[in-house]
């Protein structure tokens, strides 16, 4: 049995996610999780709310709060509304967690025992306007490589140039607007990636196994330009965690707080010491998925992100941890998405255009959304959410493959046999190739979930829900009962218990519809389906069951065009 430690980018604080954001990295990882969970593996599946840094001091001033309260209250909102999406975290932490604080001046301490911390003193831009130090991508004006008006003072997002706020031609606040900027020197932090790019570079070769988008997007920090780049972990705000070198104060740096992107990702390792403590358990209980000298040298971690994050998990986390000198679990498998657009343009939160997770959840139940979002991965290229395709969707694959298939299935032998599956008759070569086919189909399903091929893995399930349509269309239990009412009872009886076999294998992606489908069938079987023919022979004769409701709906036109006219640009 293999250990699987799974986590999903950590979404930042300030506000409720759109789709886009749900499918880069917390979906996904969610299907891996329950695919492993469901397999009879043991899964650690950690995420949390990214809850330093400018925006989510900005996001609580503008809310007129303090930014502790703001950040306590946004927690409990994404974690409601990932609950309402059936993200079955093992904990859902926050990088404020007194944990999280306790291991960033852990390794900040490491590291500069090891020499890979140097002291920087810098020009930083200083906003009149606002009071205040502007972080780099606070700071807008147009890029020097590009020409795109929009640069942030970090990188271009445009050419993705990485740039210094001074590069910047006619630069401006972010928060303000204001062009009154100064340049002040300051001292900061900075992590030595530069001295540890051998080391890195050798890491990643040996991953060979990875998508080439993560490899790619590594490659490119490592080797374009200059090369890997020094950069600052430290930052002048008031909201962070306080910069020490372990748990020692860190001369000239009083004031001063750890970059976010230092200890955010840092926050995966401490979000499993808050899962012990909320559970009572040891620390053992959650070094032995972290620390390799206390258990967890059998544990594969995976990591699902979006393209845009993975330079920090490829380079800077592991440059944090290799640098440490400790015992560190570092990273197996590192599956990176591409951006889901919107509509014929792009998801955007500021325009409130697109849909967001609280609304999604306000207009269909989350099955609809998992199935579409995961089915639409968009692993290999960007993708696009359209409501046309929403709804053909929704209303073909769902309604008519699966739902119809259960429904004609179930009323028929209500009417026919009564509510329990009918003896009688045996399986001839019709149940056998359709069991061969299934045998087939499921390995190859189960290949993909394995591979976290997601859309292969989708294609392959709804594969798996139309061989039963086929069948049934090609048996017509209907017909074969006016002249043969003992086969058709015998074909009744696989159709059940393929209802059942797929609310087992569907589980991961379509939860709430599985559990309906399995309390229809009267089942608390949930074993995955090693041996075909025996899943199918799960249910005897005898054995009850209920016409569960419609299990999905079909989306109307109307509804379709009033979504797609709703959504379009504002967020009430």
């Amino acid at each position: 049995m293999t250990r699987h430690l799974i986590t999903s980018a950590i979404p930042y604080i300030n506000g409720i996610k759109h789709l886009g954001n749900l499918i880069g990295s917390q979906l996904p990882a969610d299907l891996f999780a329950r695919y492993q969970r469901a397999r009879g593996q043991e899964v650690m599946f950690l995420c949390a709310t990214d809850e330093h840094g400018t925006p989510a001091e900005l996001a609580a001033a503008k809310a007129g709060k303090p930014v502790a309260e703001y950040c306590a209250e946004m927690h409990a909102v994404q974690a409601e509304i990932a609950r309402g999406f059936r993200l079955s975290f093992d904990h859902f932490g926050r990088s404020s967690s007194p944990q999280n604080h306790a291991l960033t001046q852990h390794f900040a301490g490491r590291l500069a025992e090891a020499g890979l911390i140097k002291e920087v003193s810098e020009k930083q831009v200083y906003s009149h306007a606002d009071g205040r130090f502007l972080p780099d991508r606070y700071i807008e004006g147009t890029c020097p490589n590009c020409g795109y008006d929009r640069a942030r003072g970090d990188q271009c997002e445009n050419c993705t140039k990485q740039l210094d706020p001074t590069d910047l031609i006619e630069p401006r606040s972010a928060i303000s607007g204001s062009t009154d900027l100064e340049v002040r020197e300051t001292k900061h932090l900075y992590l030595r990636q530069s001295d540890m790019r051998d080391k890195l570079n050798d890491w990643i070769d040996s991953k060979g196994d990875w998508p080439i988008l993560t490899t790619s997007i590594a490659k490119k920090w490592l080797n374009d330009g200059d090369g890997l780049q020094d950069r600052g972990i430290t930052r002048d705000l008031d909201w962070g965690i306080p910069v020490k070198k372990g748990d020692q104060d860190w001369p000239g740096m009083e004031g001063k707080v750890f970059y976010v992107w230092f200890d955010a990702p840092i926050e995966y390792i401490a979000c499993s010491a808050e899962w012990a403590e909320a559970n009572g358990k040891p620390e053992a209980e959650w070094e032995r998925w972290w620390r390799t000298d206390k258990g967890a040298d059998d544990v594969r971690y995976t990591q699902f992100m979006g393209k845009d994050n993975v330079p920090f998990h490829t380079l800077s986390f592991p440059a944090t941890i290799l640098g440490s000198g400790e015992p560190w679990k570092l990273v197996d498998y590192i599956k990176s998405f591409n951006y889901l657009n919107y509509d014929g343009g792009q998801f955007s939160t500021s325009q409130g255009r697109g849909v967001f997770m609280d609304q999604a959840l306000a207009i269909l139940p989350s099955d609809y959304w998992r199935w579409w979002l995961l089915s639409h991965a968009p692993e290999s290229s960007d993708s696009e959410f359209t409501w046309e395709n929403f709804q053909a969707s929704v209303n073909k694959d769902l309604a008519d493959v699966l739902g119809n298939f259960v429904s004609r299935v179930t009323k028929f032998c209500r009417s026919k046999f009564g509510e329990e599956v009918p003896a009688g008759g045996t399986w001839g070569p019709q149940e056998q190739a359709v069991i061969a086919d299934l045998t087939a189909r499921l390995h190859a399903y189960e290949g993909h979930m394995e591979a976290i091929e997601v859309r292969k893995a989708a294609q392959e399930l709804r594969a798996i829900w139309v061989t039963g349509n086929e069948y049934l269309q090609e048996a017509a239990p209907w017909s074969t009962f006016k002249t043969d009412p003992d086969q058709a009872a015998a074909q009744i009886r696989l159709a059940l218990n393929l209802i059942r076999f797929y609310a087992v294998i569907s589980s991961p992606f379509i939860p709430d519809a599985s559990e309906q489908l399995m309390q229809a069938m009267q089942s608390d079987d949930t074993a995955w389906p090693e041996d075909v023919t025996a899943a199918l022979e799960s249910l005897g004769a005898g054995h009850a069951f209920t016409v569960p409701d419609v299990t999905f709906r079909k989306i109307a036109d109307e509804e379709r065009a009033e979504w797609q006219e709703k959504f379009a640009g504002t967020r009430d």
